[in-house]
């Protein structure tokens, strides 16, 4: 196993074929000749946590870090999680550009996930997601309609297709 136990807790609220190819990134990091280990800080969140960190920066001391609102972010669908390279003391890194972020962003877009690091308006390097049908961007009003009627397991059938 290449991810620690919170690490491991965190991916089980998400969609199960996310889960498994944030193991599989966690897996070829560990392999590199530069060993590089993963660290899951976020899976699943519910709407209201996805306000609490709009309002960080906005209304809540602190700097802005997301610019989705509650049901506007792929966290709030299970479908994304963030992720970060940890660094030999156990803390992390915090700068995206360096190498470990780089490659941590290449493996999971060679698994055809999506990286926030590439992103226009607010890059977030932890970000990484699958959407499958959907708009990569946000959840759009037919994402959220299936989620709110027919649950979250409902809405992972819906995506469709496969990871890469």
């Amino acid at each position: 196993m290449n991810l620690d136990p919170i690490s491991e807790a965190r991916l089980q609220s998400v969609m199960p074929q996310l889960a498994a190819k944030i193991r599989q990134m966690a897996e070829i990091l560990a392999l590199d000749p530069k060993p590089i280990k993963l660290v899951v800080s976020s899976g699943f969140r519910s709407w209201p946590e996805q306000d609490l960190l709009y309002a960080e920066g906005r209304t809540l001391p602190g700097r802005i870090i997301t610019n989705a609102k509650g049901g506007e972010s792929w966290h709030c669908y299970g479908t994304a999680v963030d992720c970060e390279p940890e660094i030999k003391d156990g803390s992390i890194d915090w700068n995206g550009e360096h190498w470990q972020w780089k490659r941590m962003e290449e493996v999971a877009v060679s698994l055809g996930l999506t990286s926030g690091a590439n992103w226009l308006r607010l890059i977030d390097a932890p970000h990484i997601q699958w959407t499958g049908k959907f708009p990569i961007d946000k959840p759009d009003d037919e994402a959220r309609q299936i989620y709110t009627n027919q649950g979250m397991e409902a809405f992972w059938q819906e995506i469709g297709g496969t990871i890469g």
